[in-house]
């Protein structure tokens, strides 16, 4: 197997129930057939997912979301709003729906999301039908956000489509819509006051329960430990900075403070920290607008790994 593919080699893997790695304007992700169990199952076993994380429809248009989850009013509004975008929206699973039920991790609910990057909806064109696409590293791991990402996680396991660097960085902002309630499952670069724009009402906080991918406790995670909110390092520690600093960082998110940029860099910064064995801190990044959505990821690294 070629580790490198092209779109139209990618349209085959996913016609033949095999797995694909392939760009999003987010993170890469790692795709299969959604209607194909085998396949489906084959994505949990690569990354070792667990079984009780659903997964992410990636749908074409509104159109064929209709198929598979129950859309109306306020879901209708943000799709027609942020799609196609780094926006997922969790609503009721329709009746008969042909998807296979790990997709849902039997959830009564389905997550569905549009993806904007050129070479995914090429390749969601050209098959056709939805594909599942958890980002393509190990379960629990830092999102790849290059295609090198994916091939030093998975060497020669899965072939990948090499679409760039992804332009946001960060996984799809993530809401629910359920019983009339709209809650933040997931924070991303579409902001709580971007969808209270669309819905007229600010959103409630997420249940503990997981409803949808990225709510588990320790997740991204480098092998390093990882220590927050530094204003300095300690010793033996690298820096990864945001803004101007007083020491001297080993990498900075944004010289600039700018929190788009901080985003687009979070992931492969990390991963190069974690090249190297020693505990890495971080700075202060501000928790609001884009920031909200980093420090989730940063909170979620720095968590203690299941044992």
């Amino acid at each position: 197997m070629s580790a490198l593919c092209s779109p139209d080699d990618a349209v085959a893997y996913l016609k033949a129930g095999k797995l694909v790695a392939l760009p999003t304007e987010t993170v890469y992700g790692l795709a299969a057939d959604a209607a194909d169990g085998g396949a489906v199952a084959a994505i949990y076993e690569t990354k070792g997912r667990p079984r009780f994380n659903p997964l992410i429809l990636h749908v074409l248009d509104v159109h064929q979301a209709q198929q598979y989850g129950q859309i109306e009013g306020l879901a209708q509004a943000l799709m027609d709003a942020f799609w196609p975008g780094p926006l997922t929206l969790v609503v009721p699973l329709r009746d008969n729906a042909p998807v296979a039920s790990l997709v849902t991790a039997g959830l009564e609910t389905i997550a569905l999301r549009s993806p904007a990057h050129p070479t995914a909806r090429q390749i969601l064109a050209a098959f056709g039908h939805p594909f599942v696409a958890p980002s393509a590293n190990r379960s629990g791991r830092i999102s790849p956000t290059e295609a090198t990402h994916v091939l030093a996680e998975f060497r020669d396991q899965v072939p990948v489509v090499d679409g760039g660097p992804c332009p946001l960085g960060v996984e799809s902002t993530i809401v629910g819509l359920l019983e009339d309630k709209v809650s933040l499952l997931r924070p991303g670069s579409v902001t709580p006051e971007d969808i209270k724009g669309v819905i007229g009402k600010p959103l409630l906080p997420p249940t503990e329960k997981i409803q949808a991918p990225g709510m588990m406790t320790s997740h991204y995670a480098p092998s390093n430990p990882l220590r927050l909110n530094a204003a300095a390092p300690e010793a033996e520690e690298r820096l990864l900075g945001f803004g101007k600093m007083t020491s001297p960082p080993a990498l900075n998110l944004s010289e600039g403070a700018d929190l788009k940029e901080a985003a687009a860099n979070l992931f492969t910064y990390l991963r190069r920290l974690d090249e190297s064995p020693g505990p890495i801190a971080v700075a202060p990044i501000p928790d609001k607008g884009l920031g909200i959505a980093i420090n989730d990821r940063l909170r979620r690294a720095a968590a203690p790994k299941p044992s």
